[in-house]
């Protein structure tokens, strides 16, 4: 198979496009019929009920898709809208047979939607593509493994294999899979935190001495000021809608910081209550600030320094037993440019000295923030401002108050506890190693954007995805499907078809696996798994279902297997932890602190808390206390006639999962090649609402003399409210648009949410149907 890109397979415009406006509230009793719809078309009526009255309950299953966390007094029905769009796609009827890849060629599925190949159904048998191959073929499991074991062993160095993980992966699949990834010699595990949330680990372990937020559900609820920037829950974390609703109730203040206005933030009518179903509903931000992209760092460095100005509001005792640097950081803060703070935010001053005043009000703080925060090339140190202000306060470990990045998939924090990860730190490789008697590599591994790179450069051979949809959650397209195209061999363990699959080296496999949803039955009786949510909760999770086809295999049971192939001699029994998931979750407990009595407390309702030493005061940092940071302002600059570019979900998706073509919540039905701008910038530019445009990124890398552009053809305009100078469009279809090497400092984590755009008159009628 040659070396073409999507960009090069045209297919017919979103002809049933059409754009309304968006509702005046969240949730209601709309996402119900929308959940219920969707669930009936995929499950049936039987099924569904079964099915969906089993998630996040305690004796059910963990919902497959955000990591919010769960409440202690679950309601019967204890998922979201597209919690229920999530189950209904792993539990679907609907199944992809050896028939189906015999009557569609490779080169076929690579010109069809994500959410056409997604909507076909459940993998339901092991498929190899031969080298030279135009189509995938049936294999059996052993084939298959022994495929994937030869070419392993085969390599020269461990090094040039990659093994890439999704953030839906359990602790047990997660913790074999590093153990045999390491034991076999590699620390190449990039996984999806380093698209997501790398900065916000980056950050905060530098900062506060771990890397993950500090709050508890519990927090959220007695805060006294809740700030979001950068995340929109209503289509994110729906969930997360009725934990900020029983703030709002008990006198919260909620600030929402975006360059788009989101519904979920305005307006919330929760579906379980009385006041969602007949009344208005809970109104939920106070304030809304629409900040420039990348404007949050300009604007935390503001309230710092007003902060700062107003002597009442630090936390002097807090500051002196707890932190260190702060005398550099408030030298730094002592003045401020206002005009620069203003163009960087595209805020007025008083919106800002607004917002100052809420924090200064507030005894109690948490700031709440996703992927509009974490996806600039600045973004460590915008996070690092947002942890600046809350140390002002003494706002980590106090009762209501903390950081709180809300995290995606739901086991992706989990993932990394249990190790998935490229650069681990040197305690863990110890802890496992005397477990395991085996001697782990200590050099660093890839991270996703040097694992393309590497493929690029022939310098990686073999590519192994445990869950996802790697080709498509990754940036440069283009780029990036070249340079898994050149690897000897790419495997996905999946449950379901996506673009990735076709994709291919010169041989590919595919493994389908069970979904969180189903039984795991081993040789020792039903097997049980368990997850970390986003606020460090562990708790089990229990499949019901009938497995989508016989001889399906668990991740755990496809890591074994090869692992048992590819490193006979190891000394490490891969078939009794197979067997029994009890044994792995013993090697855990010796190996990560904090999982001590594992299998006694994932009995207990709601699970446990891991521990944090931030959330006690205790931080483990170079100086083992709280860091104040001086950071160097960043202002993205646009050149005229240009636009900063954020992509974004829509409402009928999760991260590249695409259940539907609707944005119900900004009124776009039935398409996805849109992109959204103000009006006042249209004009500016020369468009109008309802024309056809090419998005041109430009970058230029430092060090080069000349800009880079990258396409993506024939997108509709849409006139819309989002802050000047800014526009935003959906994720995959303009992944094309972010350059490999236009990452964060520090986290190399693509620069998503700040593209350099300029719009040129479509040069097409077609476009690819990504």
């Amino acid at each position: 198979m040659g070396h073409t890109t999507s960009a090069d397979q045209p297919q017919p415009v979103d002809k049933d496009l059409s754009v309304g406006q968006p509702p005046a509230y969240a949730a209601g009793v709309p996402a119900v019929v929308r959940a219920l719809r969707m669930s009936v078309a995929q499950m049936g009526v039987g099924r569904a009920t079964r099915t969906l009255l089993h998630v996040n309950q305690p004796d059910g299953f963990d919902c497959p898709g955000c990591a919010w966390p769960d409440p202690s007094d679950t309601r019967r029905a204890e998922f979201c809208e597209n919690g229920a769009k999530a189950v209904a796609e792993e539990a679907t009827t609907r199944r992809v047979t050896p028939e189906f890849f015999a009557e569609h060629s490779i080169e076929q599925l690579r010109g069809r939607s994500d959410h056409w190949l997604g909507s076909q159904g459940r993998l339901t048998t092991p498929m190899h593509r031969p080298a030279g191959a135009d189509h995938y073929v049936p294999v059996s499991w052993d084939a298959a493994l022994d495929i994937l074991a030869n070419h392993l062993r085969a390599l020269d160095d461990p090094d040039e294999a990659v093994f890439y993980t999704s953030g839906r992966t359990s602790n047990e699949a997660a913790f074999v899979y590093q153990l045999f990834v390491r034991a076999f010699g590699t620390n190449n595990l990039p996984d999806c935190s380093n698209m997501c949330h790398e900065s916000s680990g980056s950050a905060l372990t530098e900062t506060i001495g771990v890397g993950k937020g500090t709050v508890s559900l519990e927090d959220l609820e007695q805060a006294e000021l809740i700030v979001i920037a950068g995340q929109n829950p209503a289509t994110n974390h729906p969930r997360m809608l009725s934990t900020l609703a029983a703030a709002k109730e008990r006198g919260a203040v909620i600030v929402a910081i975006n360059p788009l206005p989101e519904v979920g933030l305005k307006q919330f009518k929760d579906p379980q209550t009385v006041k969602g179903v007949v009344g208005g509903g809970v109104t939920m931000a106070d304030d809304f600030l629409q900040v420039r992209l990348g404007g949050d760092q300009a604007l935390f460095q503001a309230v710092g320094h007003l902060l700062l100005q107003h002597e009442a509001s630090i936390d002097h005792d807090f500051v002196a037993a707890h932190t260190s640097g702060f005398e550099a950081y408030a030298a730094a803060r002592a003045s401020l440019d206002w005009p620069l703070t203003e163009r960087a935010t595209g805020l007025t001053r008083a919106e800002i000295e607004g917002l100052a005043q809420r924090f200064i009000d507030s005894g109690a703080t948490v700031v709440c923030w996703a992927m509009g925060l974490t996806q600039h090339r600045h973004s460590v140190p915008m996070i690092r401002e947002v942890v600046n202000v809350l140390l002002l306060q003494g706002n980590i470990g106090r009762p209501g108050a903390g950081v709180c990045p809300v995290r995606g998939h739901s086991n992706v924090q989990g993932d990394r506890t249990m190790g998935i990860y490229e650069k681990p730190a040197e305690p863990f490789l110890a802890a496992l190693d005397r477990e395991f008697a085996m001697t782990s590599p200590r050099e660093h591994g890839l991270d996703v954007v040097n694992a393309i790179r590497a493929f690029r450069d022939h310098r990686a051979k073999v590519f192994v995805g445990m869950g996802g949809n790697f080709v498509r959650a990754t940036p440069d397209t283009a780029v990036t499907e070249d340079a898994l195209s050149q690897a000897d061999l790419t495997v996905h363990v999946s449950t379901k078809l996506n673009g990735s699959h076709a994709v291919v080296g010169r041989e590919a496999l595919i493994l389908p696996t069970l979904g969180r949803t189903e039984r795991d039955d081993q040789v020792t009786g039903p097997q049980l798994v368990t997850v970390e949510d986003s606020m460090s909760m562990v708790h089990a999770s229990h499949g019901r279902l009938k497995p989508a086809a016989p001889g399906l295999l668990s991740e755990v049971a496809i890591v074994c297997e090869l692992a048992r192939r590819v490193l006979p001699d190891a000394g490490i029994d891969w078939v009794g932890l197979r067997g029994d998931y009890r044994r792995i979750r013993g090697h855990i407990e010796q190996v990560v602190p904090g999982f001590e009595e594992f299998e006694k407390r994932i009995t207990e309702p709601g699970g446990f808390r891991l521990p944090s030493g931030a959330r006690e005061r205790a931080f483990a940092t170079a100086t083992s206390r709280a860091q104040f940071t001086v950071n160097a302002l960043h202002v993205i600059d646009c050149p005229p006639g240009h636009l900063i570019l954020q992509t974004v979900r829509s409402h009928d998706q999760y991260n590249t999962t695409i259940y539907g073509l609707d944005d119900h919540y900004r009124g776009i039905k039935q398409g996805r090649r849109v992109v959204l701008v103000n009006p006042s910038d249209l004009e500016e530019l020369g468009f109008a609402d309802g024309d056809h445009v090419d998005l041109v990124s430009v970058w230029r890398d430092a060090g080069s003399d000349h800009d880079q552009e990258r396409r993506a053809v024939r997108f509709r305009v849409v006139a819309y409210p989002t802050a000047r100078g800014c526009a935003a469009a959906y994720f995959p279809e303009t992944n094309v648009l972010v350059p490999l090497d236009s990452t964060a400092e520090i986290s190399n984590t693509p620069a998503s949410k700040s593209v350099i755009i300029r719009l040129e008159a479509a040069s097409s009628t077609t476009a690819p149907q990504r």
